[in-house]
């Protein structure tokens, strides 16, 4: 009987706990929400390589009207002209303390790379992206929502 009982405390602790393991990092695929619209603009693949985390775009959430697979044609890097689709755009970021810092993010709207950092929220199902010129404070946030 007390056997049932430690195992039911400690599934409990672990059923209770605000963000599970696989939750503790941002690795996985998210979906952008975009600031401005508060539409989904695409699904984005976080990977971890040493320590250094990036994002892919896998996916995006286009008007029928739009075209499906466009470029990155106002890119000025090696970017250019290349598909969004498959492209990575979120890049160098690392682990510092409770957020992640020290990255780069490109908007492929207008081409522009703007330094970048995140953190998890809501117990791991949301990421707080900051893409930013400078200072932080002078920067924007976009939520992203985690889908795994």
């Amino acid at each position: 009987m007390r056997n049932w009982i430690q195992a039911g405390a400690i599934a409990a602790a672990f059923i209770m706990s605000p963000a599970s393991a696989a939750d503790a990092s941002p690795v996985g695929l998210w979906r952008n929400i975009d600031d401005v619209s508060g539409k989904p603009k695409a699904l984005i693949r976080i990977t971890e390589s040493n320590g250094v985390l990036q994002g892919q775009i896998e996916k995006l959430f286009r008007e029928a009207d739009e075209p499906q697979n466009p470029v990155c044609d106002k890119c000025t890097d090696a970017r250019k002209d290349k598909p969004i689709v498959g492209m990575v755009i979120l890049g160098g970021l690392k682990k510092d303390g409770g957020e992640y810092t020290g990255g780069e993010i490109l908007d492929p709207n207008n081409g522009k790379v703007y330094k970048s950092k995140m953190e998890l929220a809501d117990g791991g199902k949301k990421l707080k992206v900051r893409g930013y010129i400078g200072m932080p404070m002078l920067g924007r946030t976009q939520t992203w929502v985690r889908q795994e």
